[in-house]
């Protein structure tokens, strides 16, 4: 199955590459929905090829509220990049929204081999800085574009979203309030 584009970073990276390394070398897990991939303040372990479910990336603010700031489908990766590579505690969780089968492989075997190389370090670089650019470019968007062109791309991109994600959760990454992207959808 091809990742949905809502992350546009696919388009850059070599995905044949990472899909073959994860299912070669890594385990498949299951993860039942509201399981964590990756914690906040914790190292994550894996890096993983998502076989099938969703996930979702949040951020807790000081005051508890939880954010949502990205979404990863079936066909797609799923990782603390780059921080788990260089044992970085992650600034995210990491977290089922339905139950996933993921070709998981550790973040230390990946670091380790990393050194020695050099093909898998050029995929690791090339990875990161498409995933810049993915991100810079959203964070661009949120001043440039209205909601509701953030709301057409992403419905665009990503048609049965509300079959997967909570109103809540998709209005969080748009950055708007479940009432206004209520009134978008009408």
């Amino acid at each position: 199955m091809k990742p949905s584009n809502f992350n546009t970073y696919y388009d850059d990276i070599d995905s044949d590459f990472w899909r073959n390394l994860c299912v070669e070398k890594g385990i498949l897990r299951q993860y039942d929905k509201g399981e964590l991939f990756a914690e906040e303040g914790r190292i994550a372990k894996y890096l993983g090829y998502i076989q099938s479910g969703s996930l979702k990336y949040v951020v807790n603010l000081p005051d508890g509220t939880e954010r949502v700031v990205g979404f990863e489908f079936a066909g797609g990766f799923v990782a603390d990049f780059p921080f788990s590579l260089y044992e970085k505690k992650s600034r995210v969780s990491i977290v089922a929204v339905t139950p996933c089968e993921i070709y998981c492989i550790p973040a230390h075997e990946i670091s380790g081999l990393m050194k020695s190389d050099e093909e898998l370090y050029r995929v690791i670089a090339e990875s990161s800085i498409a995933l810049f650019d993915t991100t810079y470019n959203r964070y661009i968007d949120l001043y440039i574009k209205s909601a509701k062109e953030r709301y057409d791309e992403l419905i665009e991109k990503h048609k049965d979203i509300f079959s997967i994600f909570s109103l809540k959760d998709i209005a969080s990454v748009l950055n708007i309030t479940p009432t206004h992207l209520s009134r978008l959808r009408k």
